[in-house]
């Protein structure tokens, strides 16, 4: 049941990342046709773009750490011996991890509540901006279930070691 659970939210998570990534390119087109075609460029498309960039970056980042498809600098991290490249892993993922738990989380949470109390909206598109601070505890859950999967699977590939020798 935990397995369909994790399967259907990072299918969701997948779906939710293309579909406001789907939102932002047509926000962009619509900016380009008005200001260059029309003559008369929309006045809410720039920051809508802004608002979805965020979503996007913060969603995708998931997304990303779910496939192990961070950039990352693995130069030196190759010529280790295959212990210590073990032991970077997991003390990369335990950075990343407690990044996301105290700032994305934690923070984003409080970041949310604080907007929403203030009652902050956008300028030009009027939206609530503890909508688009949203984005943040969001990602700071998946990034943390992901981090947290990849410290278990590290763990058991650890055990797993100390069985075989």
């Amino acid at each position: 049941m935990l397995k369909q659970l994790k399967k259907s939210l990072d299918k969701g998570l997948e779906t939710v990342t293309a579909l406001v990534m789907g939102l932002l390119v047509l926000d962009v087109v619509w900016q380009v046709i008005t200001r260059f075609v029309l003559k008369n460029p929309s006045n809410w498309t720039e920051e809508l773009a802004t608002y979805l960039l965020i979503w996007v970056g913060l969603l995708g980042a998931g997304v990303a750490l779910r496939r192990r498809a961070h950039l990352g600098i693995d130069y030196f991290v190759l010529r280790l011996d295959p212990k210590s490249q073990f032991i970077s892993a997991v003390i990369a993922a335990l950075f990343v991890t407690g990044f996301a738990v105290a700032v994305l989380l934690v923070g984003g949470i409080q970041l949310v509540s604080l907007t929403f109390k203030l009652g902050q909206t956008a300028p030009a598109t009027g939206i609530k901006l503890g909508y688009v601070y949203l984005a943040v505890p969001i990602s700071g859950f998946f990034i943390v279930m992901y981090g947290l999967e990849i410290l278990a699977e590290a763990m058991a590939k650890l055990n797993q070691l100390k069985k075989t020798g």
